[in-house]
């Protein structure tokens, strides 16, 4: 349809039939039958009407669409009549443009070429001018004048480099040219005889003529000002390879501060006598002090070599230190702009660190090697980045650092050694239950020594001798952890280190069982906050020794497996007061095992297997939690163990305890609730504040002893009809092992012959296994069963029926 209409009889679906009954719903309605005929022939009439109109109406439009078509293609063509016009006219106007602008284009350019003419020929007028002036002025040693003179010579010579060609213009050329070479060679002559090689210097000190020659190197050939440079620096520096010869006293590392006042001195009587020779910007004071660091250098080098056995560690620190402080004061007085040849190389700034291990670093280091200058900064390395004369000189030390890294080791050494004979001398550290468990103060001073070493070193080198020191650093975590921690560990009577205690500290009931001293939990829990400072402080000394070393070496410095070996430390001891804690209750869980259960005549209180269990717990759990106050989260894992451990354990001894009265499995089933609860609340047993277990130890316990809960439930059902017990433990404990089965009906007492058809029973009832293996097991307490699940089912259907 085009038109929204309401219409019945515009509908697509229109049918007659109904349409009539609509009309005539009764017989008494067809009374009128003749009212409706008329109105429909009416309304017949009425659209005959409208379609003839629009008929008519359309008979005209197609002549009107071909009348309105002929007028527009009329116009069009009147239109490009216009635009060819228009086109016409404007290439009329462009050539007449042109013709008239051609005479003017004509002047244009032939002034153009007057200007040029002119300019070259008073250029080729000055050039020519210019180089006769320099020839004579060469002769006669003016070298004020040259100066000037030959730089204008050179620019104009410039100009006229497209015009080579010439012969004249390339006459002039080579005239300019060996006059910059004689002027060379006789700048040179004159400095030779100035400042000789043999021999002393000249009397009369520098002269104006030569001052003067100086601005003249300048302008000429690179290679003349620097073999100007060269020779004086030379033999400015002739008296000191001759006064420190290696066979000279004064030449050994104990006399180096010799070699620094000499450069001092000479270098204030360089400036008294000969500042103002040179020109500023050839930087000649730095130039004689950094090849007086390369000569140095190399001079300091090979006396190492020769004498390399009489080098101790404190005549060595004594030489690096001298040396970076004058390394420090040449930072303070040159800005280094002469390094740039590429002879010494600029040290890389380190990128930005936020390592805890960084505070308060330059506190102590200002009285050790080098002195420092704007290290407030943390995150920047001790070595000064901004120093551009950082190891011009040191970096010959390099290669004998391994008497600084050998000392370090026997240092380290010896430390661990006394920490040792400290430990055996004032024995454990006293419990402090307020404080937690102290961590021993060893450990902090091995820290505190490491940290002097890294900064020490990181000052001498941050190369292959950091690598060296961390090796060094790695030999000493391993040995704390094992002297130290490890090594002082409580023993037990079990030659395998202790970690087998359980089955040795079991003794024959009614005897005392062999626990740890109150001393001696807390030295485990001493020992283990120990480790895990070593732990944390390890990783952040890792990092450390990355962010000070080279770039390139930072992939060779790991410290995993020392922190691995702090784990096991931490794991060991938890393990340790976890078997403590479960030998103690294992005399109780024998005696539960062994105790005449069918013979229970009513439920009592709780039973003192329990009480002795509880006050286990309650005599350990809270020296444990308060010593280990600092860690928490290790504590947390104590707890998860001991219910690991404990629960088990537990339930293996209930099995023992046959045959069960249904008096019997009650006062269990009483005990073990009492169990369930305490162990909930271990984390705050004995605490005043009161704090929730965490989830996933909740978790644990909650399915451990509700599991013990359903063996005793399953032990007090009556074992008649047999189906209806089977089912019951498939529902209860959804243990489908015949092993588990058989261990109940041996609780219950029944006889052989009755458990052998409940076995065979028990088969035929066990539903198939679930795609998901046994993981299924564990969620059958809480998941509902499918009879469970279809009664909520049905009960909701009848809820929703009634409200409706």
């Amino acid at each position: 349809q085009v038109f929204p209409s309401q219409d019945p009889l515009d509908r697509a679906d229109f049918n007659a039939v109904e349409y009539i009954n609509t009309l005539f719903p009764t017989e008494q309605s067809l009374a009128n039958i003749d009212e409706v005929v008329n109105k429909i022939r009416l309304k017949i009439r009425r659209l005959d009407d409208n379609i003839r109109t629009v008929v008519r109406g359309q008979t005209n439009v197609g002549q009107d669409g071909r009348q309105a078509l002929e007028e527009a293609q009329k116009a069009i063509q009147q239109l490009f009549g216009k635009i060819k016009d228009i086109k016409d006219k404007a290439e009329k106007s462009e050539q007449m443009v042109k013709e008239i602008t051609r005479d003017i284009k004509q002047l244009d350019h032939a002034k153009r070429h007057l200007t040029t003419s002119i300019t070259t020929l008073n250029h080729l007028h000055m050039l020519a001018g210019g180089v006769d002036s320099l020839e004579a002025m060469t002769r006669r040693r003016q070298y004020g004048e040259v100066a000037n003179l030959l730089q204008g010579v050179v620019n104009v010579l410039e100009h006229f480099n497209k015009y080579m060609g010439i012969p004249q213009i390339r006459q002039l050329s080579e005239r300019v040219k060996a006059a910059q070479n004689e002027l060379g060679q006789q700048i040179l002559a004159d400095f030779e005889e100035a400042f000789p090689s043999q021999g002393t210097k000249r009397t009369g000190g520098p002269s104006n003529v030569l001052r003067d020659a100086c601005l003249v190197a300048n302008v000429l050939d690179p290679r003349i000002k620097q073999e100007i440079i060269k020779k004086f620096i030379k033999q400015h520096l002739s008296e000191y390879l001759v006064l420190f010869q290696e066979n000279q006293d004064v030449a050994w590392l104990d006399k180096i501060d010799r070699r620094y006042a000499w450069i001092k001195r000479q270098l204030v009587d360089y400036e008294e006598k000969y500042g103002r020779m040179f020109p500023a910007e050839w930087s000649m004071t730095e130039r004689i002090a950094v090849e007086f660091c390369h000569v140095t250098r190399a001079e300091l080098s090979k006396i190492m070599r020769t004498r390399a056995k009489e080098i101790e560690v404190k005549l060595l620190l004594f030489a690096i230190q001298r040396t970076t402080n004058f390394e420090g004061l040449l930072a303070k007085r040159f800005s280094g702009c002469t390094l740039a040849d590429g002879t010494v190389k600029k040290p890389e700034v380190p990128p930005p660190s936020t390592n805890p291990f960084l505070e308060d670093e330059t506190g102590a280091e200002t009285d050790e090697i080098v002195v420092e200058k704007s290290d407030t900064d943390k995150p920047k390395k001790p070595k000064v980045p901004d120093n551009p004369f950082h190891g011009i000189v040191s970096k010959c030390f390099e290669p004998h650092l391994y008497v600084y890294i050998e000392s370090q080791d026997k240092n380290l050494g010896e430390l661990i050694d006394r920490f040792v004979a400290d430990f055996k001398a004032q024995g454990p550290p006293k419990p402090n239950v307020d404080e937690g468990g102290a961590v021993l103060p060893s450990c902090a001073d091995l820290f505190v020594y490491y940290k002097k070493c890294m900064v020490q070193c990181s000052q001498l080198s941050t190369g292959e001798p950091m690598i060296a020191l961390s090796t060094i650093f790695q030999k000493y975590l391993r040995e704390y952890a094992w002297k130290i921690l490890s090594g002082n560990l409580p023993k037990t009577t079990s030659s395998s280190g202790g970690l087998t205690i359980t089955s040795l500290l079991k003794e024959k009931e009614g005897s005392e069982v062999a626990k740890f001293t109150l001393e001696e939990l807390c030295l485990i829990c001493s020992i283990l906050s120990t480790a895990e400072y070593c732990l944390a402080t390890t990783q952040q000394l890792e990092e450390k020794l990355k962010e000070k070393v080279d770039t390139s070496l930072m992939e060779r410095i790991n410290l995993t497996g020392e922190m691995d070996t702090f784990s096991i430390v931490i794991s060991n001891s938890i393990q340790l007061l976890v078997q403590d804690l479960d030998a103690a209750c294992d005399p109780a869980l024998t005696a539960m095992s062994k105790m005449q259960w069918q013979n229970v005549e009513h439920v009592g209180d709780q039973s003192p297997y329990v009480t002795s269990v509880i006050l286990h717990i309650k005599q350990n759990v809270p020296i444990i939690r308060d010593n280990l106050a600092s860690t928490r989260k290790y504590f947390t894992q104590f707890c998860i163990k001991f219910a690991n451990s404990f629960i088990p354990k537990f339930i293996n001894h209930l099995f023992k305890c046959k045959p069960i009265s249904m008096v019997g499995a009650e006062q269990l089933l009483l005990d073990t609730h009492s169990l369930k609860m305490v162990l909930l609340d271990l984390p705050s047993i004995g605490s005043q504040v009161v704090r929730k277990a965490p989830a996933s130890y909740t978790k644990i316990v909650v399915k451990g002893m509700t599991r013990a809960e359903m063996i005793l439930k399953v032990v007090m059902a009556p074992h008649e009809p047999p189906v209806v017990f089977v089912d019951n433990y498939i529902k209860l404990l959804s243990d489908c092992s015949t092993d588990t089965f058989q261990k109940i009906l041996d609780m219950k007492g029944l006889k052989r012959s009755e458990q052998s058809s409940m076995l065979d029973l028990f088969r035929l009832r066990l539903p198939a296994p679930p795609p998901g293996g046994d993981g299924s097991g564990s969620l059958s307490l809480s998941a509902p069963t499918p009879e469970q699940e279809s009664s909520r089912i049905r009960k909701l259907e009848k809820l929703i029926k009634k409200r409706l």
